[in-house]
């Protein structure tokens, strides 16, 4: 966490940590109304909470923050899980925090979505939440657009319109050098500077060429024709081809 031990107040390094049967108890005496068993659970996981936080560290967000509204997908974790599925309840938790966090930050986006694809997501986020509280595990995209009774494509565009960004500069992978960043993997390497630079110039050395001397450089190179087929064509000798290609090509070299 950057060196920081302390957040919202909460010295993160003595964070308690509940043991399974433990857990499962808690959740009993929280469904049945017991306050104390609830917050004893809250501050029992919070441990599972810092654990998402930290995978939104590159974002840019206060760490204060993202930990209060990890907290309060935390919560909702807890007063939806159903205790008699067999899932653990981190299992259940986790996607609950990181869906809250997601949440917030899509909400404090830069990039702006259309209301209507908004909507959409919101009522994809909704069904999600729904469908995952009923079955205890992560409904796929076919049963969320059956549950909302829209089509497909209109569940993956909406859920892709509000994915948070990614910066190129951020790290994916570092053996201890340098780091490889996403911009190194998806980066053009036809279309760099240094390939610009040169086809400008080429270009530049082509326009001085004449027209004969272009349209065989263009026959030979572009289209793939042999000498002899340039020189039926044009109507000259394979020879008198040969000397003016390779003129032109010194011409070419020497301006580049």
């Amino acid at each position: 966490m950057r060196g920081k031990v302390e957040i919202c107040g909460i010295n993160t390094s003595k964070l308690q940590t509940l043991k399974s049967d433990e857990v499962t108890q808690l959740l009993r005496q929280a469904k049945d109304g017991d306050t104390q068993a609830r917050e004893k659970l809250i501050y029992g996981n919070l441990r599972l909470v810092l654990s998402v936080v930290q995978k939104f560290l590159n974002r840019g967000e206060n760490v204060d923050d993202l930990f209060q509204v990890g907290c309060i997908g935390l919560m909702k974790a807890i007063d939806n899980f159903d205790i008699n599925q067999p899932v653990r309840f981190s299992t259940y938790g986790v996607p609950m925090i990181v869906g809250e966090i997601r949440r917030y930050l899509r909400d404090n986006s830069a990039i702006r979505v259309s209301r209507s694809m908004r909507d959409t997501a919101y009522k994809v986020l909704q069904a999600r939440e729904k469908l995952m509280e009923n079955s205890q595990r992560e409904p796929t995209v076919e049963q969320i657009a059956q549950y909302l009774e829209i089509p497909r494509e209109d569940v993956v565009f909406a859920m892709d319109a509000i994915v948070d960004p990614v910066s190129l500069y951020e790290p994916i992978y570092s053996d201890g050098g340098d780091a490889i960043c996403v911009m190194d993997q998806v980066k053009d390497t036809d279309n760099t500077d240094e390939n610009w630079i040169e086809q400008l110039a080429l270009k530049e050395a082509l326009s001085r060429l004449n027209d004969r001397e272009r349209h065989i450089l263009a026959m030979r190179f572009y289209e793939g024709k042999t000498q002899m087929e340039v020189s039926a064509e044009i109507g000259i000798s394979q020879a008198q081809v040969s000397r003016l290609e390779k003129g032109a090509i010194a011409a070419i070299k020497k301006r580049l």
